[in-house]
């Protein structure tokens, strides 16, 4: 390799020691702008909330308890905690028959509103309004000597609508198992009105997108849009084009969701683009938790929710701190080792095992503020796994380029020479790690998923710092003399590659001849 391109080398490699120092201050920046100055432990360490959930039997609905539908019921609640981000929840049934439950427990005291979000039976229906009035009229009439009746409105219907105050917050719970197929008396959320509604004309099922975006324009705050299927399409585009003909308030289409009317607005033009959104002066985490719960679909069956209970953790400090010594006890040893055996070269080692911890430590801050992750015993252990991943990878290297200068290449040729050699074999050791880690993520649960993050995210680290940091020190030290020209205590002398034993074997043959 000629001196001027070996030159250029370098230059590139304190640019990118520089560059990736200063992402490294960058983020520390960024986690203490979040807040993100403790991590967040998973229960086994902190402990968290509980709750478990009754399946509520309806007169004659006792068949639909089943075992069937309750694992139905664990998996939409699992999907629902797991949008929320890395939890580390536990979603479990108990029981048997019809006396069967569900039980979710969830790390932190934030867990509640995560069991606010998994028990709702996110029943959602599109229905027509027949009538609308005050949270507590007494008539659907505007006019009390006219006694004819809205089209479609009973006088049974009528009784019913007069009997419900929607101002009392008892009668706003919702609940879910509304009839779809029948008309119904229903509240606003916010009990500022109610309505008789017709049978729903289109599902939660028929919904296959929920997301939750914010108005740009700042009038109508956060707010959900979904994306209806074929069917729920044309349900959708035929309902809203034949009430833009009718009278208030049949002009009308409410969203109902477990049996609580969210918005109710007045449809002007038809609409046949598979979209529909849902308003309701929502915040951010309203608006967040509403579309998580419209995205895996409804209940089968209506819970009632027990008692919320505060768990105490399963492990504790005592094992948190074992666990953190361990950590701090194989990285320590991978230290001397790498000194002891690589002399100078030991600097590097140091370097990015310490890079490696810090990277790691902010990343598990910044997920834990971003996206809920948590850390657990099980996810300390992949990381001190990952300690092993990460000394492999400069192991791999260091070897290499002692045996380049062993065949009688200068230390500069061969770091270069010797990085195209072992960054292959790098990338395929820690292919095999993310392999391992994404197979174990996606088919576990419980505490495997954690262990399965961790090592996933601390192999992404170990690629990330052997080639944007150990590689780059390596070819600025192979620049001082110290290194270059093999300095006893370099790791590079030729008694520590093993030159002057195969000299002096050489020499003593010749005498003997």
């Amino acid at each position: 390799m000629s001196a001027n391109k070996i030159a250029n080398t370098q230059s590139r490699a304190l640019r990118t020691i520089s560059i990736v120092l200063l992402s490294v201050l960058a983020f520390t920046g960024v986690a203490f702008i979040l807040g993100a100055t403790s991590f967040k432990l998973g229960l086994d360490l902190q402990g968290g909330t509980s709750v478990t959930l009754q399946p509520r039997i309806e007169a004659g609905q006792a068949g639909k308890v089943t075992a069937e539908s309750i694992d139905q019921a664990v998996a939409i609640i699992r999907q629902r905690v797991n949008s929320l981000g890395v939890a580390e929840s536990e979603v479990s049934a108990q029981g048997t028959g019809v006396n069967r439950q569900i039980t979710i427990s969830v790390p932190g005291e934030t867990g509640r509103r995560i069991v606010d979000l998994v028990g709702q039976t996110a029943e959602l229906r599109f229905r027509p309004v027949l009538a609308e009035g005050a949270a507590n009229a007494t008539t659907v009439s505007a006019d009390a000597a006219n006694t004819t009746l809205p089209a479609g409105v009973t006088p049974e219907l009528n009784a019913q609508f007069a009997a419900l105050d929607c101002t009392k917050p008892e009668n706003r719970q919702g609940g879910g198992g509304d009839n779809e197929a029948v008309a119904i008396i229903s509240c606003d959320r916010g009990g500022i009105a109610k309505y008789i509604l017709a049978p729903a004309e289109v599902l939660g099922r028929q919904v296959t997108k929920a997301s939750s975006l914010i108005d740009p324009q700042g009038t109508s705050g956060w707010y959900v849009t979904l994306d209806f299927n074929g069917e729920g399409s044309s349900k959708f585009g035929a309902m809203t084009t034949r009430v833009t003909t009718l009278p208030p308030p049949q002009n009308q289409a409410a969203i109902v969701l477990d049996g609580l009317v969210y918005s109710a607005p007045r449809i002007n033009e038809p609409i046949n683009n598979g979209t529909a959104q849902i308003t309701g002066n929502f915040s951010q985490i309203e608006a967040q938790d509403l579309s998580n719960v419209l995205k895996y679909g409804a209940l089968p069956l209506a819970f009632d929710r027990g008692e919320v209970q505060q768990i105490s953790p399963s492990l504790g400090a005592e094992q948190l701190r074992g666990g953190l010594i361990a950590g701090a006890l194989g990285l320590l040893l991978v230290i001397v080792y790498s000194v002891l055996y690589y002399r100078g070269l030991g600097i590097v080692s140091v370097g990015s095992l310490l890079l490696a911890s810090v990277i790691a430590l902010l990343s598990f801050l910044l997920l834990g503020e971003l996206i809920g992750f948590t850390l657990t015993l099980a996810g300390i252990a992949g990381a001190i796994v990952a300690i092993g991943i990460t000394a492999d990878s400069f192991i791999v290297y260091f070897e290499r380029i002692r045996d380049e200068v062993r065949e009688g290449k200068s230390l500069k040729s061969a770091v270069e020479t010797g990085w195209t050699r072992a960054r292959r074999t790098v990338i395929v050791a820690d292919a095999v790690s993310m392999i391992a880690a994404l197979t174990l993520y996606f088919f576990a649960v419980g505490g495997v998923r954690g262990f399965a993050f961790t090592l996933g995210l601390t192999t992404l680290i170990d690629l990330i710092v052997v080639f944007f940091f150990t590689k780059p020190l390596v070819t600025v030290l192979a620049k001082f003399p110290f290194f270059n020209e093999g300095h006893a205590l370099s790791g590079f002398s030729s008694k520590s590659l093993g030159i002057v034993q195969k000299q002096a074997t050489a020499t003593g043959g010749v005498s003997n001849g």
